[in-house]
């Protein structure tokens, strides 16, 4: 294991724990303000290890991750809000659309 828990396997992942964030709101934020040289490290970083992930996190109950493989699921879920950024537009806010600030999530 690496320093708080993590898994030796991930720790290239520790300088991106900026993207661990818990609510959609967060993770809208944080890609909207982002550069893009800094989204697409953070998505070909996490993109290279996804599949372990994802076996790694499947051995814990979501209402039971300890505390580093919930940052992991929250990372994750990170990257599927910055793939379109990456995939699709070329940048962290698509053209012609309205402002994401304005949608407000009534969940969390």
């Amino acid at each position: 294991m690496a320093e708080g828990g993590w898994p030796a396997t991930f720790s290239t992942l520790q300088p991106f724990l900026d993207w661990a964030l818990a609510t959609e709101a967060e993770r809208t934020q944080k890609r909207q303000t982002s550069e893009m040289a800094d989204i697409q490290a953070f998505y070909t970083a996490m993109l290279s290890h996804l599949e372990d992930i994802l076996v790694y996190l499947n051995q814990f109950p979501l209402e039971r991750m300890p505390p580093h493989a919930q940052q992991l699921m929250d990372m994750t879920l990170s990257l599927a809000e910055i793939a379109p950024a990456v995939e699709l537009f070329g940048q962290p806010r698509e053209d012609d659309t309205f402002d994401p600030f304005r949608f407000v999530p009534q969940h969390q």
